[in-house]
């Protein structure tokens, strides 16, 4: 399967292009994510908002491991690619996932009823 459809990587690549100009700034935009990648056996989720233009293997978003807290950060499309969870299959785009919040709600401590959604399943 395609992480992206057309759509999604427009989308992607348009909030990375409007994020450009103000990242690092107080005007940094806290964007909807717009894609859910997971590992079928749950180890991995990502909530993905945006793609670097210059840089188009290079997104942001929210990480959440299996155990831990959320980390926000940078992340290559190609890692996620080589991602197999423990039943050996790639990762996988959330075909039902329709993000309700900014990113930042998300990244929320798990044990908020704002956190990460369920791997299988949007909020």
């Amino acid at each position: 399967m395609n992480l992206f459809t057309p759509d999604i990587l427009a989308r992607l690549l348009e909030n990375g292009r409007k994020q450009a100009p103000v990242r690092g700034t107080k005007d940094e935009i806290d964007f909807q994510p717009v894609v859910k990648i997971f590992t079928s056996g749950g180890e991995c989720t990502w909530l993905l908002t945006e793609i670097d233009p210059e840089d188009t293997d290079v997104a942001f978003g929210l990480y959440q491991p299996a155990r831990g807290y959320p980390k926000l950060g940078y992340v290559r499309l190609s890692e996620i690619a080589a991602v197999r969870g423990k039943l050996g299959l790639p990762a996988e785009r959330d075909l039902w996932f329709e993000a309700d919040k900014p990113l930042s709600v998300y990244a929320q401590r798990p044990d908020s009823n704002a956190s990460m959604p369920d791997a299988q399943m949007a909020d």
